[in-house]
C-alpha cells in the first residue's frame, strides 16, 4: 500500500511540474470570479426578491433563497457532472499513457515496485487530482453563494463527491486501454464512450422500447449490461446537491455498481500488464 501511495505522490509532483494544477485551478478560478462578477442576488429577509447574470435577470418573483438556491445547485452539479467528467477524460488521457512511455517504463520496473502497484498508484494519482479539483470548484462556489445570498449551504460538496464516484469508473475504463494500446487520444475516446454509454444503461428500457428487432434489442442489453448507470447517479448528485430527498438505497447501488465495474476493468488491466513485455 505505501508504495501505490508513492507512485500516486509521483503522480502528483509530475502534474505540478507540468503545471496541471495550474491549468485545473486556474480554469475553475476565472469561473468562480465570473459569476462572482456578474451574478446579482437581491435578497430580502431569506428570500430572493430578484437576481441577474451578466445583467440578465433569472428570476421575478420572490422566492425563498432555500428553493432559489437549490434549484441553483440542481443546475450546477448537472452541468458539472458531465462537464466534468469530459473535461477530465481529455485533460488525463495522457497520465498513463506517460507512464507505459519507453525509457520510463524500464526505469520503474527496475524499482522494487510490482506491475499492480504501478497501475493502482497511477489510477489513485489521478483520481486524488479530480478530488482536489472537486473540493475546490465545488467548495468556491458554495462560499460564494453563500457571500452574495448570506444562505450558507455545503451540500454542493456532497453532491459533487457523488458525481466523482462517476469519474472512478470512467477513469478505469481509460486507463484500461491504455495497456492495450498506448494512445493518450484512445484513453480519452474510451473514458467519452463510457460516460455515453452509461447514459445509455440509465434509460436503457426507453431505448430498448424504440428498438423493433428483437436482435437488436438483446445486443443493446448486452452492450449497456456491464456498464454503472451513470445518467441516474449524476441525478442523484444534483438531488443532494439541492437538498431533494434521495433513496440512498438505491444510491448505494448505483456507487457499489462503479466500483465493481472499476475493480474489474483494473483486474483486466492488471492481467494485461503482467503479461507485457518491456
Amino acid at each position: 500500500m505505501r508504495q501505490t501511495a508513492r507512485i500516486a505522490y509521483d503522480l502528483l509532483l509530475e502534474a505540478a511540474r507540468r503545471k496541471w494544477f495550474l491549468g485545473l485551478f486556474g480554469a475553475i478560478t476565472v469561473i468562480l470570479v465570473l459569476l462572482g462578477l456578474t451574478l446579482e442576488l437581491d435578497v430580502v429577509d431569506g428570500a430572493i426578491a430578484g437576481s441577474k447574470l451578466f445583467g440578465q435577470s433569472l428570476l421575478r418573483d420572490i422566492i425563498p433563497g432555500d428553493t432559489a438556491l437549490g434549484f441553483l445547485y440542481f443546475a450546477v452539479a448537472n452541468v458539472s457532472f458531465y462537464g466534468g467528467a469530459l473535461f477530465l477524460a481529455v485533460a488525463c488521457g495522457d497520465f498513463a499513457t506517460e507512464l507505459l512511455a519507453p525509457g520510463r517504463i524500464e526505469h520503474l520496473l527496475s524499482l522494487p515496485v510490482s506491475r499492480a502497484q504501478l497501475l493502482f498508484g497511477t489510477w489513485l494519482g489521478v483520481l486524488t487530482l479530480a478530488a482536489a479539483g472537486t473540493v475546490y470548484g465545488s467548495l468556491g462556489l458554495s462560499l460564494l453563494l453563500g457571500f452574495k445570498s448570506g444562505l450558507w449551504s455545503f451540500r454542493l460538496v456532497e453532491g459533487a463527491f457523488i458525481g466523482w464516484v462517476g469519474f472512478c469508473a470512467i477513469y478505469s475504463a481509460m486507463i484500461t486501454v491504455v495497456f492495450f494500446v498506448r494512445s493518450a487520444a484512445l484513453s480519452s475516446a474510451a473514458g467519452v464512450a463510457t460516460l455515453i454509454v452509461g447514459i445509455f444503461s440509465s434509460n436503457r428500457e426507453t431505448v430498448v422500447a424504440a428498438i423493433d428487432s428483437n436482435v437488436g434489442r438483446w445486443c443493446f442489453r448486452a452492450l449497456v449490461m456491464p456498464f454503472p448507470r451513470l445518467s441516474d447517479l449524476g441525478l442523484a448528485s444534483a438531488s443532494v446537491a439541492m437538498g431533494r430527498a434521495v433513496d440512498w438505497h438505491v444510491t448505494g447501488r448505483l456507487l457499489v455498481a462503479c466500483f465493481v465495474f472499476s475493480a474489474g476493468l483494473l483486474s483486466l488491466a492488471v492481467w494485461r500488464f503482467e503479461r507485457k513485455d518491456y
